[in-house]
């Protein structure tokens, strides 16, 4: 571990490959990953991969299955702040790595509010086609444009029915955020 400023903890080594690896967690919301991220590419970050937790909005979607976001909307106040209405799409070849491992891709929704049930935007979102929602992808994909780094994502379902529904826990959670840490970590090897 080299910081844990914040309560926000990181750690870093050296991969498989012998190349440096750092993991970093962000916090809540696209406000603190964006922080975090501006300050990390100050560091020379160069790629990243952000992994994480959602909401499933599809009804095609299982507790603990990964998804490859090929396109993020942006319904978060950060990423509106930093880029307004600009396409959030991520880097072709680090997506393309990460769907290989995922078991869906595509449109994920990020939010400032991870429990919003019944809500309008959610019939929107799911008539949209997005599989799931998050809080924090579309802000770190807008500071990853505006910084010229590489980035992706790769998420695990963690909450049925965007947050109102059944929740991932104990063992089934543990062994998929070992999968989901593993997907993105192969993929980031990958792309370098």
């Amino acid at each position: 571990m080299f910081n844990h400023n914040r309560g926000l903890w990181g750690y870093s080594g050296l991969a498989e490959d012998g190349e440096p690896l750092m993991i970093m967690s962000h916090g809540i919301g696209g406000p603190s990953a964006a922080i975090v991220l501006e300050e990390l590419c100050d560091l020379g970050l160069e790629r990243a991969i952000r992994i994480g937790s959602c909401g499933a909005l599809s009804e095609a979607l299982e507790l603990g299955e990964l998804i490859c976001a090929d396109h993020l909307i942006g319904a978060d106040g950060t990423s509106q702040a930093l880029v307004g209405e600009a396409a959030l799409i991520p880097d072709q070849q680090m997506t393309e790595l990460l769907a290989a491992e995922a078991d869906h891709s595509g449109s994920v929704v990020s939010a400032d509010l991870f429990y919003e049930r019944g809500s309008e935007r959610i019939e929107r979102w799911k008539a949209s086609g997005a599989l799931a929602v998050e809080m924090e992808a579309a802000a770190l994909l807008a500071v990853a444009k505006l910084r010229s780094i590489r980035f992706a994502v790769l998420l695990m379902v963690s909450d049925g029915s965007a947050g109102a529904g059944a929740r991932l826990e104990g063992i089934a959670l543990e062994g998929a955020t070992e999968r989901l840490g593993r997907a993105g970590l192969t993929a980031l090897l990958g792309s370098g």
